[in-house]
């Protein structure tokens, strides 16, 4: 069975071709060192929940964008050395994503696959 990485975070909507320029790059590279899938997705219809809601969990205001995403790897072995590369290439080092978005916000785990169509 495969194991996904997935990620929950709020963009500014002045700021999305910037992050969508990182996503490019990040996808890139996770892509070079072994991931099978990149994805990175802009809510369309999420609406505001009562309890919860995607905009709910990530704080997001009303000029933020939801970015649901997720990477997707052979297995949870191979997920750990390919971030491990990922960490420590030096395309990804700059700190300019924290002008992009507040990582504060932004939900993200590790989960094995336990069904696959």
């Amino acid at each position: 069975m495969t194991y996904v990485d997935g990620f929950l975070l709020a963009v500014p909507k002045a700021n999305l071709e910037r992050y969508k320029a990182m996503a490019r790059l990040a996808g890139d590279i996770w892509k070079e060192f072994g991931a099978i899938d990149y994805v990175e997705c802009i809510g369309d219809d999420v609406p505001y929940g009562e309890l919860t809601s995607f905009p709910r969990a990530v704080l997001a205001k009303d000029d933020e964008a939801v970015i649901f995403a997720w990477i997707t790897y052979p297995s949870r072995a191979q997920r750990d050395e390919i971030l491990a590369k990922v960490m420590a290439d030096e395309r990804l080092k700059s700190d300019d994503w924290k002008d992009v978005f507040d990582g504060k916000r932004m939900i993200y785990g590790g989960f094995e696959a336990v069904v696959e169509l």
